[in-house]
């Protein structure tokens, strides 16, 4: 114990100065104040971040009063929940009031008390690696219920029973899945026993708060032993349900790959190409992770033994769309994941990569914003143990990029569009605006993508020759 408090108290030299001030002003007004949960986990890992959870014997108005003339900016926006937020120099900053908070057995939101020491309130937390807390400003360690064992251990269990756990928030046991794929840790057998047990109490929780634990999940350090945990405890069925389904279609006769694996490979595939995107990048892991979901609906096998996904690709986009659009992503995020899916097997559509200028234009244009991902994903699809396949697929790939770069530079590709735009179109042909203005614009984008830029001459020239062909049609 003495070389952890050692440990902890290295790292919190380093916030030594906001959090002894913090804590002097509460001591002072006769309130205790802890440095509990992640920060203090953190701490003992050795990389304790920016954002800093603590808590408090004071009630939420006793805090913010005790911030007023000390804080940058405050914040109350969990003021229901017992929490005060504020910044302090390049530190946020969230207090909040012990407290026990349950779930209605048929509520989506909790029910919040606030409780009156910390024993309490750490034995009400998610996982014992997050029950640990630090006095502030004395720097008394606080382990009740053996979290740095477990820390040492490296595996996630509750402070109490884990049925009681996740009747109280049953988001934990997704937050066990996200903590299992973003510290790498085990999970306990008797908190697997417990997730697999009471899985279907997942529905009671709203769909954004399910997505959030999601993209932490699939952001983190490594996704696979979490969502590998969601299948197994049957909590995918009820939140990603496409994922294991995935699983189910282990061909017994080894007639195609196991589609379910391969999806975990693409995703690490596409996680390794990470350093183009500059870090982690949910839309790029999510499309991997979705790529294949069409194949269950269409799987076919042959006379000859073979099987085929004919349109899995399409039929993967509508799924992937439906499935965010219920767990309530935005717009833009359903628009980027269901591009990539719709366009991943693209590539291959082009046979041994000998690519025309107009091939490259359409598919630059077909990616649109979402063309760095595209790249990164189709190269994470090739999963084949047969190296010069492998070596080939990607060979062809590099000569792509670079007739993409080749063809941006001089064509500006990236804002591909007609040689004319819609009050010419209107001034040439002495037409008013409606359809025909847009049939004639779409005319021209084809003619722009086969032949690429056209002088204004060119383009009235082609632009007449068709009006007239319309015409006598």
């Amino acid at each position: 114990m003495v070389e952890v408090q050692q440990a902890v108290n290295a790292e919190l030299d380093r916030v030594g100065s906001v959090l002894d001030e913090l804590g002097a002003r509460f001591a002072a007004a006769g309130h205790a104040l802890h440095l509990v949960g992640g920060p203090v986990r953190d701490a003992m890992l050795g990389h304790i971040k920016n954002d800093l959870d603590l808590t408090t014997s004071a009630m939420p108005e006793q805090t913010e009063k005790l911030l007023k003339g000390w804080a940058e900016a405050t914040w109350d926006m969990g003021r229901a929940f017992g929490t005060i937020g504020c910044r302090k120099g390049e530190w946020d900053i969230e207090i909040t009031t012990y407290r026990a908070e349950t779930y209605d057995p048929d509520s989506r939101k909790p029910e919040v008390d606030f409780g009156d020491n910390l024993a309490g309130d750490l034995g009400r937390r998610d996982f014992t690696v997050n029950a640990m807390a630090v006095s502030i400003p004395d720097r008394e360690f606080v382990d009740l219920f053996g979290g740095i064992n477990d820390l040492a251990a490296r595996v996630l269990r509750t402070p109490g029973r884990p049925e009681d756990s996740f009747s109280d928030d049953p988001l934990r046991m997704m937050r066990a899945a996200r903590f299992a794929a973003q510290l790498g840790f085990d999970v306990a057998p008797e908190v697997v026993e417990a997730m697999t047990a009471m899985a279907s109490r997942i529905e009671i929780i709203s769909a954004e708060r399910v997505r959030d634990e999601l993209v932490k999940l699939i952001c983190s350090p490594y996704p696979r032993k979490g969502l590998t945990l969601l299948v197994e405890t049957g909590l995918a069925a009820l939140v990603l349900p496409e994922l294991p389904r995935l699983a189910q279609e282990r061909d017994e006769h080894e007639r195609h790959k196991d589609v379910y694996e391969h999806t975990l490979t693409v995703l690490e595939q596409t996680i390794e190409q990470e350093d183009r995107l500059g870090g982690p990048d949910f839309i790029a892991r999510f499309a991997a992770l979705m790529h294949d979901v069409g194949k269950p609906k269409t799987r076919k096998f042959g006379d000859d033994n073979t099987v085929t996904f004919h349109h899995h690709d399409v039929v993967g986009a509508k799924i992937t769309r439906k499935r965010m659009r219920a767990l309530r992503f935005s717009n833009d995020e359903i628009d980027a994941v269901g591009k990539l899916v719709e366009l991943h097997l693209r590539f291959h559509g082009y046979g041994t990569g000998e690519w025309t200028d107009s091939a490259v234009r359409r598919y630059v244009r077909d990616a649109g914003d979402q063309l760095l991902r595209l790249h990164i994903l189709t190269r994470a699809d090739c999963t084949t143990r047969n190296t010069r396949k492998a070596n080939r697929l990607r060979r062809i790939y590099d000569e792509l990029e670079a007739r993409i770069a080749e063809l941006a530079e001089k064509e500006e590709m990236e804002s591909v569009r007609p040689d004319l735009d819609g009050a010419q179109i209107m001034a040439i042909l002495g037409i008013k605006p409606g359809p025909v203005v847009g049939e004639a614009y779409k005319f021209l984008l084809e003619l722009r993508l086969d032949e690429g830029p056209q002088s204004y001459e060119a383009a009235e020239a082609a632009l007449r020759a068709w009006w007239e062909q319309r015409s006598e049609g």
